[in-house]
């Protein structure tokens, strides 16, 4: 595909931005699945937030655009072609991981209101409604926000200025290909949809992976993707679980139970591969800590937050406290990642557990440097889960530059969660 015509040509009515319900990340599908039959009436809001402030979106978007971009998504539904997939196909080992009335009601969904408003130089763009139904958002928000954005800054340029520009892009996203090809038993996966270029370029960059890292490269994802070019839809779980679940508690003892709780829920659900931890979201060293020893015999860790190499220690060293073979387990990097993090992080953990990398924006959004003011610099814009019945959310991460929720609520969890100083790690993406 020419990408650079596409994008010179570009009339979003033949070419919208999102093109279906499940373009979006499999994790997203799996958390909706458990939260339909676990917390199906719970009440949520979510809402936009960009941590990179200088980026003016309201300035670069046009709101009518945006508001064409969602309204279109709204009309979205699931083909009889994407049914049968998620139906029929096998996911981790599984057939018919969506349940029967999931999937009805997955077909009948069309995705609910929106509210946005302009404020400043931003776009305070929130959803509210039922759990299962809002989270579906998240994913098509983001892309919607990171595409147009791309958009804005494209529209700027000629058709020659566009060719050499996607030239240079293909040319980095492939010399950091041939760079992971010389790592012995790297496996990779394609984590980046939330905060891709565009969806063309995802695209792209998938099929690139596919050749030039063959077996190497595990899967995406993306479910559209994966469908359309046969790899494996890859994904678990996010801190969106915990953080509700733990807005629904009534004291703090059941806050203190609630990320247990969760993991319980998806116990009964998932097996395999897919019991993999996630355990920043209030902490990874008091998480493990106060985990029961039922967690210990799950697959392994996704680290997400804080010092990749540290938390892997710690997570190493609690498998081994618990009477757990570490060579049998598996830990996911999925925070920031390019190459050179890829590469330390193979060399300082192989033959210690099995390493795996979900490689995100810097694969699917890499245009640093190639236009005037670094224009197109990826940026850090989350779409998150702020209240739930009424209650405010609350993460902490391994990083306190991740944290969110009101200040009162913040040092409330840290107490019960009985998180210490942390250190402060610059947000990239």
């Amino acid at each position: 595909m020419d990408i650079a015509t596409r994008v010179h040509n570009h009339k979003w009515k033949i070419d919208p931005i999102v093109r279906s319900l499940i373009d979006t990340d499999f994790y997203k599908l799996l958390m909706c699945q458990s939260v339909f039959h676990n917390k199906p009436d719970t009440q949520v809001t979510f809402s936009l937030i960009n941590r990179t402030t200088r980026i003016p979106l309201a300035k670069l978007i046009d709101e009518g655009e945006l508001r064409e971009q969602l309204d279109h998504i709204r009309s979205l539904s699931l083909s009889r072609g994407e049914s049968t997939w998620l139906r029929g196909n096998t996911f981790y080992g599984k057939r018919q991981m969506f349940r029967p009335d999931f999937m009805e009601w997955f077909e009948n969904l069309r995705l609910p209101p929106y509210h946005l408003e302009r404020k400043g130089d931003q776009y305070e763009l929130t959803f509210e409604g039922k759990w299962p139904e809002v989270m579906l958002w998240e994913i098509p928000a983001l892309s919607v926000l990171m595409e147009l954005r791309s958009r804005a800054v494209l529209n700027t340029m000629g058709r020659f200025e566009l060719q050499v520009l996607y030239a240079r892009a293909m040319t980095r996203v492939w010399e950091k290909i041939e760079a992971l090809r010389q790592i012995d038993g790297l496996s990779v996966a394609d984590f980046g949809t939330r905060r891709r270029h565009s969806f063309l370029w995802q695209d792209w960059c998938v099929q690139a992976m596919i050749e030039g890292l063959g077996d190497k490269f595990t899967g995406t994802s993306n479910c559209l993707i994966a469908m359309r070019r046969e790899v494996e839809a890859i994904g678990t779980n996010a801190h969106e679980l915990p953080m509700v679940y733990s807005a629904l508690a009534k004291d703090d003892a059941a806050l203190a139970q609630a990320p247990y709780d969760v993991l319980s829920d998806w116990h009964e659900e998932h097996e395999g591969n897919l019991r993999i931890i996630l355990p920043d979201t209030y902490g990874t060293q008091g998480f493990l800590d106060r985990a029961p020893d039922w967690l210990a015999r799950w697959t392994g860790i996704r680290i997400d937050s804080g010092d990749p190499a540290a938390g892997a220690e710690i997570a190493l060293r609690w498998w081994l406290e618990r009477g757990e073979d570490p060579t049998t387990k598996r830990v996911i990097f999925s925070d920031g990642l390019d190459v050179a993090m890829m590469q330390d992080l193979q060399k300082q953990f192989s033959g210690r557990v099995q390493v795996s990398f979900g490689w995100g924006t810097l694969l699917t959004n890499d245009f640093r440097g190639f236009v005037p003011d670094d224009a197109l610099a990826p940026f850090s814009l989350v779409c998150k889960a702020v209240s739930a019945n009424g209650q405010p959310t609350v993460k902490l991460s391994d990083n306190p530059e991740k944290a969110m929720g009101p200040a009162a609520e913040i040092e409330r969890y840290k107490r019960v969660f009985d998180v210490g100083p942390q250190a402060r790690q610059a947000v990239v993406v």
